[in-house]
């Protein structure tokens, strides 16, 4: 690809026509390394370095950058020197794993939630991500920072229709104000947990015709509500048994 090219891959609508995204920072860099090992997928990256890390080990093929132009592909002030081109179609393929239960994030916007939502799911496992169209895309480079890696080993699905989940899980439940407390018994035997958009939530209207169940993280009351992503973590935790 040329490096012209790749410059545009910060912007969603030419990750989305090239097919491509990068992942930038020696610590993600070797998280992407490590997933190899389990996703053969990812083994069609490059790696684009400065002078400091042309010794870097690494299966992939490496394209040395003077400082001008690491500086104009990196996304941080201070360019980190070490930037894989990955493709997204392997990124993709990890959404092969034999996964049925998943969160349903409807139209969240924030890039740092969903990072930290990722990196939950990595932590307690066995669920997939599905994104509502309207989304932040996962693919962007402040999603993957603040995922820590974890993007590379959570199944991601795009573009999901809230319509559609009736018809792929059987117990549907979502968190509001009012509703059984996530310690509740049924909470954990649910298949998909729906979380909407920081300022909005989900509209009421469609929960219902899911008839999907709702649920509370009990509080003292003394703030009107939890930033997305810690009441995401508290779900996934009690899920797990608390």
């Amino acid at each position: 690809m040329k490096f012209d090219e790749i410059k545009k891959l910060h912007q969603k609508k030419y990750r989305q026509a090239l097919g491509y995204c990068l992942i930038e920072g020696e610590h993600l860099v070797q998280e992407l390394e490590k997933a190899c090992t389990l996703h053969p997928a990812l083994a069609e990256a490059e790696l684009y370095v400065s002078e400091a890390y042309t010794d870097f080990p690494s299966p992939w093929p490496k394209h040395l950058l003077n400082e001008r132009q690491m500086a104009s592909l990196s996304e941080t002030k201070t360019p980190q020197g070490i930037i894989a081109l990955v493709p997204l179609v392997a990124l993709q393929a990890l959404n092969t794993a034999p996964i049925q239960s998943a969160i349903y994030l409807h139209e969240i916007q924030d890039p740092g939630n969903l990072g930290t939502i990722l990196r939950s799911l990595a932590w307690f496992g066995g669920m997939r991500c599905l994104l509502s169209p309207g989304s932040v895309d996962p693919y962007n480079s402040k999603v993957i920072r603040a995922s820590m890696g974890a993007i590379f080993h959570v199944p991601i699905e795009l573009d999901v229709e809230l319509t559609s989940l009736s018809h792929r899980f059987q117990k549907l439940a979502y968190l509001d104000m009012q509703g059984r407390p996530i310690a509740d018994p049924s909470f954990a035997k649910c298949d998909c947990y729906i979380f909407g958009n920081e300022a909005r939530g989900v509209p009421h209207q469609a929960l219902a015709s899911l008839q999907a169940q709702a649920y509370t993280i009990p509080g003292s009351g003394l703030i009107e509500s939890l930033n997305l992503g810690t009441a995401v973590s508290l779900s996934l935790y009690q899920r797990q048994g608390g």
